[in-house]
């Protein structure tokens, strides 16, 4: 019973993967129908405001769905949003079991689609696959619960810990292998965030270079304080569907705003802290309420630095070249320094995996004291 329902979640789960990038705010969902052994039915969530992968799988179904059991990935919703309860066009199909993945985290309806549907006489497993579907949709857990989005910071470095050859030099560190996974990432997230001096220094489009059809640019993040990012800039001049909001302090020059204003930035203007720079839980709070659910922290040192030492961080993704650069190189992070172990995050579910020549790391983070 138990590899039965396996099987058939990890099918719903390769569902629910074609939507990630794409449903924001809402999460990635997938669902599959099974009638005596057969799938019959499969689909997923597509984009917000669009059916729910419950229903795009009973479509698929057709009559098929009449005494069958539904695995889905996420608690099937008994809320009218900005489309109808998935679980009313449950009962009306017929199912006649239901195994969910994780419980729906949003405090307001937590637990309300499973105990609807077993009120109405509808066999529900719920924890199926549970870890693997939750670390599906980390930023909208998040999300739901804090109204903050999840924080992945993203760099390419040596074996010795250096992002850059020499110090305000840009130049690409690890390979071409790494590049295209970097850009799929890009794909999957709804922000990128650079600070103004990698702004500068590496005049980056920050844009998803994927197949044509394939990707899609997120949302473009620049902290400057100080608006000092010139309106030349190449992201300010380029065909991309995605907007550029730059984030600087309250006393930024108008002129300055009016200027990039012009070239289509949005200029979002929030408290800074004491030496000046952008308070980064005002940003966060600010992208959030915007429906941000997640944000990769592209650098450079500072900003990651900044990040890292206020336990901003929720995830980090470093691919490692295999060379040592040596004492010309940036750190990874500036302005943050650990006294003892004791103080550090705890890396947690660490992934390893080879891109070309470089390694990946991929894992969680969790402050100090903290499993």
């Amino acid at each position: 019973m138990q590899d039965e329902q396996h099987t058939y979640m990890e099918l719903a789960l390769d569902e629910a993967r074609k939507g990630l990038g794409r449903t924001s705010p809402n999460p990635a969902v997938g669902a599959v129908i099974v009638n005596n052994g057969v799938v019959v039915g499969r689909g997923y969530h597509r984009k917000a405001g669009t059916p729910h992968a419950e229903v795009n799988a009973l479509m698929d179904a057709g009559a098929q769905a009449a005494g069958a059991t539904l695995y889905v990935t996420l608690e099937p919703c008994n809320h009218t949003g900005r489309t109808p309860p998935c679980t009313q066009a449950i009962i009306r199909s017929g199912i006649a079991k239901v195994v969910i993945g994780m419980a729906d985290p949003n405090p307001r309806v937590a637990g309300g689609g499973a105990s609807y549907l077993v009120s109405q006489g509808i066999e529900v497993y719920s924890g199926v696959l549970e870890r693997q579907c939750r670390a599906l949709n980390h930023p909208f857990i998040k999300h739901s619960i804090t109204g903050l989005p999840w924080v992945i910071m993203k760099a390419g470095l040596s074996l010795d810990g250096k992002i850059t050859f020499r110090h305000r030099q840009g130049e690409a560190i690890t390979g071409p292998e790494a590049g295209r996974y970097v850009h799929r990432l890009r794909n999957e997230v709804d922000a990128i965030l650079v600070g103004v001096e990698t702004a500068i220094i590496d005049d980056p489009s920050l844009t998803t270079r994927l197949a044509r059809g394939e990707g899609r640019d997120p949302l473009r993040i620049v902290l400057d304080s100080s608006l000092r990012l010139p309106p030349e800039a190449r992201m300010l001049h380029q065909a991309s569907a995605a907007e550029t909001w730059i984030f600087c302090g309250e006393g930024a020059e108008r002129e300055r705003e009016a200027r990039l204003a012009d070239r289509g930035a949005r200029i979002c203007r929030v408290p800074v802290d004491s030496v000046g720079r952008v308070e980064l839980a005002a940003v966060l709070s600010f992208l959030g309420a915007g429906n941000v659910t997640s944000l990769l922290v592209e650098g450079g040192a500072r900003v990651h630095g900044a990040f890292y030492g206020r336990h901003l961080v929720d995830e980090v993704v470093l691919v490692y070249a295999p060379f040592i650069i040596g004492d010309n190189g940036t750190p990874l992070v500036q302005g943050h320094c650990l006294e003892s172990r004791a103080q550090a995050p705890v890396l947690r579910d660490i992934s390893l995996h080879r891109l070309g020549d470089d390694i990946l790391l991929r894992a969680l983070t969790a402050a100090p004291g903290q499993d």
